[in-house]
């Protein structure tokens, strides 16, 4: 059974930086889609940025030139680098991994960008 746990986020002032890291379990990561979905007090989660087993990246429009994602097959990990953070930023961060047509969540790390 695969699991997935973030860390990394915090509190951090507008145009700071942060890097979320997320470790998965289970034997699945390498061909699995990893990606960072957020969610705000009363939106919608929203889809940060997503890496293919075979390390193509997709990124939201918001967060381009910005966020860069990363993974570590050796290692089972996942990475978001967070730059230029802004307030708008603010939000539950989560993992995710998609295979085949399971999805599953990590419990989610809260960003706080703030003065």
């Amino acid at each position: 059974q695969v699991q997935l746990v973030e860390s990394g986020g915090g509190l951090v002032q507008p145009g700071g930086s942060l890097r979320l890291s997320c470790a998965a379990s289970g034997n699945i990561f390498d061909r699995s889609v990893m990606g960072w979905y957020r969610q705000a007090p009363e939106k919608q989660r929203e889809l940060v940025a997503e890496i293919t087993s075979g390390g193509s990246t997709k990124y939201a429009d918001s967060v381009k030139g910005r966020f860069t994602i990363s993974r570590d097959n050796a290692k089972n990990m996942v990475y978001l680098q967070m730059n230029s953070l802004k307030p708008e930023d603010t939000a539950v961060y989560y993992c995710n991994l998609k295979f085949v047509l399971a999805t599953m969540w990590g419990q989610g790390t809260q960003v706080t960008v703030s003065s």
